[in-house]
């Protein structure tokens, strides 16, 4: 497949075909890619909700400005930061490498400690910082795998974030919502399908030294 051509292909899509689904393997192979993204030191700061139920979508349409493709897309991915990234992050991250590579823990006990030094000597609200910015690169990722299946998606931030980790009780679960997604297919009324995409030039964009 031509990545080049799917990227010139997709769009931010503003109009969904509110009849067309997803499939159960095209939506998990979504959320294999996303948890394939690369993250700082592999702790995967974030987690992504998956939200399919209508009543529900209602109500976060209503914190996104009545957007429609909260509503009409077939799933909406909402990707929500960790706010209380902590040395018992880190315990977990190792136990889970020591399981998958059948290591030893005393042969991760630099790497232990080099997690854990960022983290405690860096303040809470840069932490959240940190982890927010992750949940950009597993938008990227989710994007361009869309792409390439030849799936539309709607990156937003036009949303309020406090109304939506009320809807969704995020405050609870030490979460906070920080930018979404919804997928599925584009409508034919969808104007901005034929539009051509609007770039700066690569030498405008490259600063080559």
């Amino acid at each position: 497949m031509d990545i080049l051509k799917q990227l010139h292909w997709r769009y931010a899509t503003k109009l969904f075909n509110p009849n067309k689904k997803l499939n159960s393997e095209q939506l998990n192979t979504l959320l294999e890619a996303i948890n394939l993204t690369p993250t700082s030191f592999g702790l995967q700061h974030f987690k992504v909700i998956v939200i399919e139920n209508k009543k529900l979508r209602k109500k976060l349409k209503a914190a996104a400005f009545d957007q429609p493709q909260i509503t009409d897309g077939s799933h909406l991915i909402i990707f929500v930061a960790k706010n209380n990234i902590s040395n018992t992050h880190v315990d977990e991250f190792i136990q889970r490498i020591a399981n998958k590579r059948g290591l030893k823990f005393e042969d991760l006990q630099e790497y232990e400690a080099m997690m854990k030094g960022k983290i405690n000597r860096t303040p809470a609200e840069k932490l959240f910082i940190w982890a927010s910015k992750q949940c950009y690169i597993g938008l990227g990722f989710l994007l361009s795998t869309a792409a390439q299946m030849g799936i539309d998606a709607c990156p937003m931030e036009g949303f309020d974030p406090e109304k939506v980790d009320e809807i969704l009780g995020l405050k609870e679960q030490n979460l906070n919502s920080i930018v979404m997604a919804s997928v599925g297919f584009r409508s034919e009324d969808d104007k901005y399908q034929y539009a051509p995409k609007v770039r700066v030039s690569l030498d405008e964009l490259v600063i080559r030294q």
